[in-house]
């Protein structure tokens, strides 16, 4: 294999179609169009003369050629990864941009109001904040900070308690509705705790509406679709809705701040002092 004529752009290309299975996969991951990933593909086994994928209507499978030139470039983006994450620990200012995920519920009941108190105190700090219900992956630098409920956050990472979300039994105030009825958690939203608590107290069974999102359930509750289990930050401030009882101590979470250990003395990345308002979320009632 002529390798002198690779470069990173090459060995992307390559990575991406042998993991997405497909150009159109592969485009989504790099940005780039089927017609682009076409040209770009044939270009590079005609200058190294070596066939890498065998192409089918299923997809892309790639040669043993095709093989180990991902496995190369799997290497390499590892390295890369690993020296951007390097020099950006470096930088002690307290400037540049730092990309927060979170989820929807957290960003409306909780972090909103703290993000916003972090930009006026550092002005020079882009905050930019993808809501997913899905964990980033903090090793790609797909996001530099993570503010989770986890009962168990992945080891890899490096983080702190910053609270403990309490839960509890909500339905609408005025009585109206299907007061008999449950609203849960569809089974994308990824919510084991609360489907095992529901199957357990008989719940689910009466069950008719189920949605994928919190604000979702939330919503469904005010409606009077029925009653649901919902964050007591969120469910509190809803004037509609009236708590039956106590919060259910099963199904209280631990809320983490993570970043990933290459990060965590940079000066911008909120792990101690610059998000000390944080420490609010030690009272979630």
């Amino acid at each position: 294999m002529n390798e002198q004529h690779l470069g990173w752009d090459d060995l992307r290309v390559a990575l991406a179609i042998a993991e997405a299975g497909s150009l159109s996969g592969a485009g989504r991951r790099l940005g780039l169009s089927h017609a682009t990933l076409f040209r770009r593909l044939n270009a590079i086994e005609r200058r190294l003369g070596v066939r890498l994928f065998e192409r089918a209507r299923t997809g892309y499978s790639p040669t043993a050629a095709g093989e180990e030139l991902a496995a190369t470039a799997a290497r390499v983006e590892a390295e890369v990864l690993r020296a951007e994450r390097r020099l950006v620990g470096r930088d002690l200012r307290l400037s540049g941009t730092v990309r927060v995920t979170t989820t929807d519920t957290l960003l409306m009941g909780l972090l909103s109001p703290i993000l916003a108190d972090f930009r006026r105190a550092h002005p020079d700090i882009v905050l930019e904040v993808a809501v997913s219900n899905q964990l980033f992956n903090l090793s790609q630098r797909d996001a530099d900070v993570a503010v989770r409920p986890s009962s168990s956050p992945p080891e890899h990472l490096v983080g702190r308690r910053v609270g403990s979300i309490a839960q509890a039994i909500y339905a609408r105030a005025d009585g109206a509705g299907d007061a008999a009825a449950w609203i849960g958690p569809d089974r994308h939203l990824g919510y084991a705790p609360l489907e095992a608590w529901m199957a357990d107290k008989g719940a689910d069974a009466h069950c008719r509406y189920r949605v994928d999102t919190l604000l979702g359930m939330l919503a469904a509750v005010r409606d009077g679709l029925g009653r649901a289990v919902l964050p007591c930050y969120l469910a509190d401030a809803e004037p509609s809705l009236t708590r039956l009882g106590e919060p259910i101590p099963e199904l209280a979470t631990e809320l983490w701040l993570l970043t990933h250990p290459d990060l965590r003395r940079v000066a911008r990345i909120p792990m101690k002092e610059p998000l000390r308002e944080v420490g609010a979320l030690k009272v979630i009632k």
